[in-house]
C-alpha cells in the first residue's frame, strides 16, 4: 500500500491544479444537486420497524387515523376567578378554536369540551387543552417551517379573539428542532488552527490541514443533504458528520504536513519528501480512517435503521477526508513547495547548539515509566471511579419537556404539567380488535374500568371503538413524564395484561402512541449496546494484532478502550443527569441523556482511540525494530507525542465547542466524545500505556509462532516503501535486469547471488524444489525468506505485482509463454524435457529476446543437455552461487 501511496502522492504533488479542480468541480456539483432536489429533509422521528408499539401504530393509522395523525397540542389559560365552563366563554372559545379549520393544512380540531374525551379542562377551570389534527399527508418529518409558522400565527389571533387568555401552541410537531452551526461551533476551528500553528510552526502548513478538512465537511455536509431526499436521515446525522469529519479531517492532515516538514527539514527534496509523507504517515492515516469508517459502519449491526444511516453517513465524511489527505493536501504541499521548510533554530550566544535545555515529553515519559505499577493502579483507579456514575445512566429520547425553557413547545409542556399533570405530555395508546365481538362498548368500557385501578394511571380519558366497531381505543394518561422510568414500568405492566385480557374480553391489545415508541426505541437501543461492545473490542483485538504483530499490546489497547469509555459514560452520568457543574456548559437542568448516545461513543470513540493508538506505539515498535531494545519507549515515545497531543486537542476542541449551543441530542453527544477524547488520549495513551508498555519490555512485541506464520503483513510506517527507496538506488543493481543478493528460501536454498545484464541467458543447475523455488521467486510468485531482489528495476516484495506483469515462468506443463509472452524477462523450468519443437521455438525466443536486450533464466539438473536451444554466450551457476562461463 505504501507504494501505491507514494507514487498519488507524487502524482497529485505534480499536478496539483488538475487534483484541486476536480475536488472543487465535486464540491460545486454536489451542491448544484442539493439545490436542485429542493434541500435536505430531515426526519427526527426516531423509530424501529418491527417493534410492537410501531406495528400497532402503523396500523392504528389504517384503522383509527384521526388517532394516529400528527397534531399540534394548544393550552388556554384564564386569569383568576374566570373558568372554561362558563357558557358564555365555552363559545367564545369553540369558536375561536374553529378558525383553524381555515388553514388547509389543518383536519379538525378537539375543543376542550369534547363530548368522547375526559380530562381535558383542568379542576380548577382555568385550563383547557385543544388538538389541531393535521391533514395526513403531514408528518413530524415533513411538516415545513412556513406550515409552523401559520399554525403560531393562528395561535396568537385565537389568543386575540379569547379575551384575558393565554393560548401557549406545542405538541408534536413542534418538539424536534434542528440544530443549527453557530459562531461557537466556528471557535473550535480557531482552536485548532492555533494548535496547528503552534506545532506546525507556520500559517501555509497550519491552513492547508484546515482546508482540506473543511471541503470535507461541505461536501459530507452535501451528500447527507441530498441522502435525506431519499432515505429517512436525522438531522443528529448531520451535525454528527460535521463534527467527525471536521475533527480527523484536521487530525489525518496534520500527521502528513507534519511528517512531510520533519523531512524537509533533513534536506529532503519537497516533492520526494511530499511523496514519502503521504506513503508513510498516509498509510497510518488509511488504518486510522478504516478504524473509524468500520466502527462507523457498525453501528448498523444494532438492527435500528436510523442509528445506522447515522454511523453510514458519518463514515462517508471519514472517508472522504482521508481521500482529501492523500489526493488534496499533496497538492498543496505542491503549491507551497520550498516555503514549508521550517527554519534552523539559531544558536545560543555562547555558540552551543540551540537545543532545549530540557524535553518536557521526556520527562513526562520517564516520570509515568518510573514505576510502572503504580502509574497503571493510580490510571484505573481514577478512571474506575469516573466511571461510577454510569451504572445509574438515564437514558430516553428527545421531547419537548426537555428543550430550552425558551422554547414555545416547552412552555406548553410546562403550563400542561403544572396544570394537568406531567403524563399528559406522553399519553399512552391501548389498541385492540374487536370484531369478533357482539359488544363492543362492553369491552372497552371494561377495559377502562381495570386500566383506571392500574398504579401508575391518572387518567383513562378515552375509550372507544373505531366507526367500523373492529377496533378499540383507550387513551391511558400515567402519573408520569414520557421520558420517567415509572412510565416504561406501566407500559410493561399494560403489555403484562395481554394474555389475560384475550382470554377475558378476547381482544389482542397492543399499547402504542408516541410515547410508547419512544420506549421502545430506547429498549432496542440499550439491548444492541452489549453486541456492539463485543464487536467494538474484538475488532480492535484483530486489527492491533495484524499491525503490531503482538498480543499484548492489542489486549493493553481494548482494556484502555474500555477505561476511557466507561469514564466518558460516567462524567456524562454525572452532569447531565445529576446536573454536576452544569453551568459551565450552558445545560438549563439535568434529566435524561439520548439513548443513542452510548452505541454512538463507543463507535467513535474506538475508532479515535485505534488512531492514538497506532501513532504513538507504532513509533515504539519502529524503535524496537532498529535495535533500540532498551529504551524503545521512552524513545518511541518522545518523538511521535506531539503529534498526539496536538491531534487529541484539535479533536477535543472540534467536540468541546459544539456543547455550550448545541442543542438536543447533539449536546450530550458532543460533551460525552470531548471528554473521551481527551481522557483515551491524555490519560490512557500518554500515561497508562508508557507504563504497561515499560512493565512489559521486549516481551509486549511476543506472538505465537503459529499465529505468526498465518497474519498477513500490515506495513503502516513504510518501512517497504523504505526498503522500495533504498534499493530502486542501489549502486551494484545498475546496468542488471535481474540483481540479487544473499537469496534464501526455507528448505530450499540459502545465500544465492543471482546477477542477469541485458542480452544475457542464466543457466541455473540444481535440485527440483531448489531451482523452481529460485525462478518462482524471481518472477514475483514467491516470497524470500532473505536476501534482497531488483528485477526490471522493480523491487520485491514490494512491487512483486509489477514484477508479474513483465516476467513470465514456462514449463513443460505450461509452455504457452515461449509463444506470447514478450516481457523482459523468461524464465524457463526443465526446458531439457521440452519437445523437440517447443526446444525449437525456444531456441528462437531466446535469441529474439535477448536480441532485444532482454534476459532469460533457465533451470535445469545437472547434466542435462541444451545445447540445442543455448545460444553461444550464456552462462551457468549452481545453487551455491558459483558462476563459470561456458
Amino acid at each position: 500500500m505504501s507504494s501505491m501511496l507514494y507514487r498519488i502522492g507524487r502524482a497529485c504533488y505534480r499536478h496539483g491544479f488538475r487534483v484541486l479542480a476536480v475536488w472543487l468541480i465535486l464540491l460545486a456539483g454536489l451542491g448544484g444537486a442539493v439545490a436542485v432536489t429542493g434541500g435536505a429533509q430531515f426526519n427526527d422521528n426516531f423509530t424501529i420497524p418491527g417493534a410492537s408499539s410501531q406495528v400497532a401504530l402503523d396500523q392504528l393509522k389504517m384503522t383509527f387515523p384521526s388517532a394516529a395523525a400528527a397534531t399540534a397540542q394548544l393550552v388556554i389559560t384564564l386569569p383568576e376567578g374566570q373558568s372554561l365552563n362558563d357558557k358564555a366563554t365555552k363559545t367564545t372559545v369553540i369558536d375561536a378554536l374553529d378558525t383553524f379549520k381555515t388553514l388547509p393544512i389543518v383536519d379538525e380540531v378537539v375543543t376542550p369540551y369534547n363530548e368522547h374525551i375526559d380530562g381535558l379542562i383542568s379542576s380548577n377551570g382555568r385550563a383547557g387543552i385543544a388538538r389541531v389534527q393535521l391533514i395526513d399527508t403531514i408528518t413530524m418529518s415533513t411538516i415545513t417551517e412556513a406550515q409552523k409558522q401559520s399554525l403560531e400565527d393562528q395561535t396568537e389571533r385565537v389568543q386575540a379573539l379569547i379575551p384575558g387568555s393565554q393560548v401557549h401552541l406545542g405538541g408534536e410537531v413542534f418538539s424536534v428542532h434542528i440544530p443549527h452551526i453557530s459562531i461557537i461551533e466556528g471557535l473550535g476551528v480557531v482552536v485548532a488552527v492555533i494548535v496547528l500553528l503552534g506545532v506546525l510552526g507556520s500559517i501555509t502548513a497550519a491552513a492547508m490541514p484546515v482546508g482540506t478538512a473543511l471541503i470535507g465537511v461541505g461536501i459530507a455536509v452535501e451528500i447527507a443533504m441530498i441522502g435525506s431526499r431519499v432515505i429517512e436521515v436525522s438531522s443528529t446525522s448531520l451535525m454528527l458528520a460535521v463534527m467527525i469529519s471536521l475533527a480527523v479531517g484536521i487530525d489525518y492532515a496534520l500527521f502528513i504536513v507534519s511528517r512531510h516538514r520533519d523531512q524537509l527539514s533533513q534536506g529532503l527534496d519537497p516533492e520526494e519528501s511530499a511523496a514519502r509523507a503521504v506513503a508513510t504517515a498516509g498509510s497510518a492515516v488509511v488504518f486510522a480512517g478504516l478504524t473509524v469508517i468500520i466502527a462507523l459502519v457498525g453501528l448498523s449491526i444494532s438492527g435500528i435503521p436510523f442509528l445506522g444511516v447515522m454511523g453510514v453517513f458519518s463514515a462517508v465524511g471519514v472517508g472522504v477526508e482521508v481521500l482529501l489527505a492523500l489526493t488534496l493536501l499533496p497538492a498543496f504541499l505542491g503549491f507551497a513547495g520550498t516555503r514549508l521548510t521550517p527554519k534552523a533554530a539559531k544558536p545560543r550566544k555562547d555558540g552551543s547548539p540551540a537545543t532545549p535545555r530540557f524535553d518536557l515529553r521526556r520527562l513526562w515519559v520517564r516520570l509515568v515509566t518510573a514505576v510502572p505499577l503504580l502509574t497503571i493502579a493510580v490510571v484505573i483507579a481514577a478512571l474506575g471511579l469516573l466511571a461510577l456514575p454510569a451504572k445509574d445512566l438515564q437514558l430516553a429520547l428527545p421531547n419537548s419537556g426537555r428543550n430550552p425553557t425558551s422554547y414555545g413547545d416547552r412552555v406548553t409542556f410546562d403550563v400542561i404539567s403544572s396544570e394537568f399533570g406531567i403524563g399528559y405530555n406522553g399519553p399512552l395508546v391501548v389498541t385492540g380488535t374487536i370484531v369478533e365481538s357482539d359488544d363492543p362498548l362492553k369491552i372497552t368500557d371494561g377495559l377502562k374500568a381495570e386500566i383506571e385501578k392500574m398504579p401508575g394511571v391518572q387518567l383513562v380519558p378515552l375509550a372507544t371503538p373505531n366507526e367500523n366497531a373492529d377496533t378499540a381505543l383507550i387513551q391511558v394518561i400515567p402519573t408520569t413524564g414520557p421520558d420517567d422510568p415509572k412510565t416504561a414500568e406501566l407500559v410493561q405492566q399494560l403489555r403484562d395484561q395481554h394474555d389475560r385480557w384475550l382470554k377475558q374480553w378476547g381482544i389482542d391489545t397492543s399499547v402504542t402512541g408516541a410515547t410508547a415508541v419512544q420506549i421502545d426505541v430506547s429498549q432496542r437501543l440499550a439491548d444492541a449496546l452489549i453486541p456492539f461492545a463485543i464487536f467494538v473490542v474484538g475488532l480492535s483485538l484483530v486489527l492491533l494484532t495484524l499491525v503490531f504483530r503482538s498480543l499484548w499490546v492489542p489486549l493493553k489497547a481494548a482494556v484502555g478502550f474500555l477505561l476511557s469509555v466507561g469514564a466518558a459514560f460516567g462524567a456524562t452520568a454525572l452532569v447531565f443527569n445529576q446536573g454536576f457543574l452544569k453551568q459551565l456548559i450552558n445545560l438549563e437542568e439535568p434529566g435524561p441523556i439520548i439513548s443513542f448516545l452510548p452505541i454512538i461513543l463507543m463507535g467513535v470513540l474506538f475508532g479515535l482511540a485505534m488512531d492514538y493508538e497506532v501513532f504513538l506505539v507504532s513509533r515504539m515498535r519502529e524503535e524496537y525494530v532498529h535495535g533500540n531494545t532498551e529504551n524503545f519507549v521512552e524513545d518511541g515515545f518522545v518523538h511521535s507525542s506531539r503529534v498526539v497531543v496536538a491531534a487529541a486537542m484539535i479533536m477535543f476542541a472540534v467536540f468541546a465547542f459544539f456543547v455550550p449551543s448545541g442543542e438536543g441530542s447533539i449536546k450530550p453527544i458532543a460533551f460525552a466524545l470531548a471528554i473521551g477524547v481527551a481522557l483515551d488520549a491524555f490519560v490512557v495513551r500518554m500515561t497508562l500505556v508508557p507504563a504497561v508498555m515499560k512493565l512489559l519490555g521486549t516481551h509486549a512485541w511476543w506472538l505465537p509462532k503459529w499465529l505468526a506464520k498465518r497474519l498477513p503483513m500490515v506495513d503502516i510506517e513504510g518501512e517497504t516503501l523504505a526498503h522500495q527507496l533504498k534499493l530502486q538506488g542501489w549502486p551494484e543493481a545498475a546496468g542488471h535486469i535481474v540483481y540479487g543478493r544473499d537469496l534464501a528460501i526455507a528448505d530450499a536454498f540459502d545465500g544465492v547471488d543471482v546477477a542477469v545484464r541485458p542480452g544475457e541467458v542464466l543457466v541455473v543447475e540444481g535440485e527440483t524444489t531448489a531451482r523452481r523455488a529460485l525462478l518462482m521467486a524471481l518472477a514475483g510468485r514467491l516470497p524470500l525468506a532473505a536476501g534482497e531482489l531488483v528485477v526490471a528495476g522493480r523491487v520485491l516484495p514490494e512491487q512483486g505485482s509489477e514484477v508479474r506483469r513483465l516476467a513470465a515462468v514456462a514449463t513443460t506443463k505450461h509452455p504457452s509463454p515461449i509463444h506470447d509472452f514478450d516481457g523482459p524477462v523468461l524464465l524457463v523450468e526443465e526446458a531439457d524435457q521440452f519437445t523437440r519443437v517447443e526446444r525449437a521455438a525456444l531456441a528462437d525466443r531466446l535469441r529474439t529476446l535477448t536480441e532485444a536486450g532482454g534476459c532469460a533464466v533457465l533451470a535445469h539438473a545437472p547434466g542435462a543437455d541444451l545445447s540445442d536451444v543455448l545460444p553461444a554466450a550464456h552462462r551457468t551457476m549452481n545453487l551455491q552461487g558459483e558462476l563459470s562461463h561456458v
